[in-house]
């Protein structure tokens, strides 16, 4: 899935890998994968950037403390 984008983060998981990563990591990884989606979308033009910001704020505000907390 993310072979191919030199600015993606790898955050394909084997299932065993998956399961001993923390709770806090899950959800930082989660986030990333969140994020680099609605970065897709902008610079296909699938969104605009008033969408963009609007999800990025929305994605931001639910998870933003847990991916902050675990950095």
């Amino acid at each position: 899935m993310t072979q191919g984008c030199e600015n993606a983060v790898d955050t394909d998981f084997e299932k065993h890998e998956w399961e001993t990563l923390t709770y806090e990591e899950k959800n930082r990884l989660l986030f990333l994968r969140q994020k680099r989606l609605l970065d897709m979308f902008l610079e296909r033009n699938a969104i605009s950037k008033a969408q963009y910001e609007k999800s990025l704020h929305d994605l931001t505000s639910k998870m933003g403390a847990i991916v902050e907390a675990s950095e």
